[in-house]
């Protein structure tokens, strides 16, 4: 389980790195940590976070810009919230304009 805890580590330590008003995907964060096929593991990662305070889940987002782990929030729309309160336009749980606030590990972490 080891190997498991230093990946969800990894993820949470990119996670960190997503800059206000900004959101990435599960795909991007796993092809940045080598592991382009884990996008799930990502999520998985990320449904964890919630024991620590200082990973801004909210800001993972699937590849479409769907809130697709807004279930893992408390309350219906916290998610939604979290990012709107940053800026974030989000209708129907998909980010609008993804392109706009999209941060990709690949170009921004060297």
């Amino acid at each position: 389980m080891a190997s498991n805890d230093n990946f969800f580590e990894r993820v949470y330590e990119i996670a960190r790195q997503i800059p206000y008003g900004r959101v990435t995907s599960y795909g991007a964060i796993a092809k940045y940590l080598g592991a382009a096929r884990s996008a799930r593991m990502v999520g998985w990662a990320l449904n964890g976070s919630s024991l620590k305070e200082d990973v801004p889940a909210h800001r993972v987002v699937n590849r479409k810009g769907i809130l697709t782990g807004k279930h893992h929030f408390q309350g219906t729309n916290l998610m939604q919230q979290l990012l709107e309160n940053e800026g974030v336009l989000v209708k129907d749980n998909q980010i609008i304009d993804l392109d706009k606030y999209f941060w990709d590990p690949m170009d921004e972490l060297l």
